[in-house]
């Protein structure tokens, strides 16, 4: 019996083990915290400004003010490079960025993507830390991660979560500059996330960067259970182009789709809900060249499943102007494949748009 109690006792040490060692994210923290810095933007905006002489309004021009500003970036480059959220730098004057060795220095602004809501801005310093790029389409739900920032200017702060859903799309990506497409298909996480967190990192235990830590749900500005991550892939992608371009390119299908339902498979006399609906095919896009058309269900994008509109954009955003992709569709019914030449938002295959 004694044998039995000692046998048991050690099953649950030596499980007990494993399980603390599987979320123990020390070592990860401490080999990535480093890579994650403060930013601090001075921005001004113009407004106009009004006094009232004896119940008249009367325009008295207009008056600057000034505010600062507080967020998150990612060293992505021993030299200095960072990636950081668009709503963190946009409009700055002056941008500032904090290590967490408390150095601080300014920084440029490289480029911004309003689509992606990413920018990329550069300090001049060497041999900087860095977290490495991981791969987000192998991204599971219920993988344990880590967000680390600075909310409420709270610096070098680690929460910890699990990935919840994948190719989420809030909506909440404005982008009045450009009236080009946003592209969101958000890791959801249940890290604690909140004002400030904006532009850090998203780590996986290998302590490679899955995502940048962009928006939470919630209904008091808080976080409440809910973060969203820009997933890794897009930041590299986003990140390379902004260093290597100053600008995005990405190519374009050129469709308007709809989110397959169950009603609208059963119309379509379709067994299962996969891909998503062809409402309207743009005139001219790479689409309508390549033959596809209004009705059909587009199923993959160069092999990968899409069964949302998120995951669709996402997954051809990756793809530059004038590159062919294969394009999985069903048609009545029968299940078909094209090759077509992605094209720009201008609707040619210039890599940088004239």
């Amino acid at each position: 019996m004694k044998k039995l109690v000692a046998t048991i006792l050690m099953l649950l040490f030596t499980v007990g083990a494993q399980c603390q060692q599987m979320v123990d994210f020390t070592q990860v923290a401490s080999r990535t915290i480093d890579a994650v810095v403060h930013i601090k933007t001075e921005i001004a905006r113009v407004t106009p400004m009004y006094r009232s002489y004896f119940g008249i309004i009367i325009n008295q021009g207009l008056q600057k003010q000034r505010y600062d500003a507080y967020g998150s970036g990612v060293i992505i480059s021993t030299d200095g490079y960072i990636i950081t959220n668009n709503h963190v730098v946009q409009d700055a004057e002056k941008i500032t960025v904090t290590l967490n060795d408390k150095r601080v220095m300014p920084a440029r602004l490289i480029g911004h993507d309003p689509a992606t809501d990413l920018a990329v801005i550069k300090i001049e310093a060497r041999d900087l830390t860095t977290i490495p790029f991981g791969n987000s389409d192998q991204v599971r739900i219920g993988e344990p991660v880590l967000a680390i920032g600075n909310p409420f200017n709270l610096t070098s702060t680690v929460t910890a979560g699990i990935i919840s859903a994948k190719a989420r799309n809030m909506d909440i990506i404005q982008n009045n500059n450009t009236g080009e497409s946003t592209i969101e298909s958000f890791l959801q996480t249940d890290a604690a996330v909140n004002s400030g967190n904006s532009g850090g990192a998203l780590v996986n235990v290998q302590g490679q960067l899955i995502g940048i830590n962009t928006a939470i749900a919630s209904g008091n500005g808080y976080y409440t259970g809910y973060s969203f991550a820009i997933p890794s892939n897009i930041a590299r992608k986003v990140s390379h182009d902004l260093c290597e371009y100053g600008t995005v390119s990405r190519g374009y299908l050129g469709v308007q789709v709809s989110e397959m339902t169950d009603a609208l498979a059963k119309k379509l006399g379709l067994n299962d809900l996969h891909g998503v609906y062809i409402a309207r095919c743009i005139p001219e896009c790479a689409a309508e060249r390549a033959g596809l058309q209004a009705g059909d269900v587009i199923l993959q994008v160069n092999g990968v499943e899409v069964d949302s509109y998120a995951r669709m954009m996402e997954e051809v955003s990756y793809y530059y102007p004038g590159e062919q992709v294969s394009v999985t569709y069903l048609r009545e019914g029968r299940r078909q494949m094209v090759m077509l030449t992605l094209l720009n938002s201008k609707g040619t295959t210039d890599r940088i748009p004239k």
